[in-house]
């Protein structure tokens, strides 16, 4: 009997012995937690944070104990429509009609249409955006899609400030939310540097990685593979010929505004205090995206994996 659970065709790998005594670890180091962050402290969160540091649990818990004090902050669940609705015009970013065929949500991005010079409010809307998707997660599902339409981009559009941002706010607060990431159409100036960046990456992130090109019959398949063409733009290869509608989104992401905020509508706002673990400056900014932390030593080893085990953890 295979003791793994399965969501919509998807297998949910169940933790062994020695991980769910790692989950517990990290746990005890977090301690008690206000109403609001303990979701962000489920068992699936802390298999993500153990999972990004390679299950060094203090490595883990540090970087958790980073993710709550930005959220104490930075407050990403509380952003709404209004605040973002400028930098959403172009759909730069935005969450497809389209899901994968584990029902997983697409983020489309499209950085050849970027109208905004503000740094600070693209993080904004990133952040939003990844909240969004995370709240439309299918049930037993914790990773999304990213599509990256590189149609008109140039090196005119790479602002090495905001990529870094980018990465910082991903890698650190959101990690383990990504199942795939298709480079649809990339030019060709984009392949050295991912042949340069490609042997530092983790195996798991390399082959999370996709190039797809309209004219490849061969790479045209990973999108078949992964979903239903007839609900994918046509700017993907796809028989939608709908494409990003403004107006349309707004009201969709209105819709899922009001549904998270009422939901949260009764449960109090944490504030620093509240985090008996932190040591941190009551007079840290709020509106910050970027917050640093402290290195930890490398005195813990990964848990030992049967062949069987090794397989269903990514």
């Amino acid at each position: 009997m295979n003791p793994n659970q399965v969501y919509n065709g998807f297998v949910k790998p169940v933790p062994t012995e020695e991980e769910k005594g790692k989950m517990e670890e990290l746990k005890k180091l977090l301690g008690p937690l206000p109403e609001k962050l303990s979701s962000f402290c489920s068992d699936d969160a802390v298999l993500r944070y153990l999972r990004a540091r390679n299950w060094h649990v203090k490595k883990a818990a540090k970087m958790l104990k980073e993710t709550l004090k930005w959220r104490v902050q930075y407050k990403p669940e509380e952003i709404c429509w209004e605040e973002i609705a400028d930098e959403a015009a172009t759909g730069k970013i935005y969450r497809s009609s389209c899901v994968d065929r584990h029902g997983r949500p697409v983020l489309i991005m499209r950085p050849s249409v970027e109208n905004s010079k503000s740094v600070k409010g693209q993080i904004r809307y990133l952040v939003y955006c990844m909240e969004n998707a995370i709240q439309n997660l299918p049930p037993g599902e914790e990773q999304m899609v990213w599509m990256i339409d590189f149609n008109g981009y140039s090196l005119a559009n790479v602002s090495l400030k905001t990529t870094r941002e980018t990465a910082h706010v991903l890698q650190e607060h959101y990690p383990e939310r990504l199942s795939l990431a298709i480079l649809y159409n990339p030019p060709k100036f984009f392949e050295p540097f991912w042949k340069v960046a490609r042997p530092f990456l983790e195996p798991k992130t390399r082959n999370k990685v996709k190039f797809v090109y309209s004219d490849d019959p061969n790479t045209k398949q990973i999108m078949e593979e992964n979903f239903d063409m007839e609900k994918m733009e046509s700017a993907f290869g796809g028989n939608d010929d709908s494409g990003f509608n403004i107006d349309k989104h707004s009201e969709r992401m209105k819709e899922d505004d009001k549904k998270r905020l009422a939901a949260l509508k009764d449960i109090a706002s944490p504030s620093l205090e509240s985090l008996s673990f932190l040591s941190v400056s009551v007079g840290a900014t709020s509106d910050s995206a970027h917050l640093g932390s402290e290195d930890v030593s490398e005195d813990e080893h990964q848990p030992h994996r049967t062949s069987e085990t090794k397989e269903s953890i990514p």
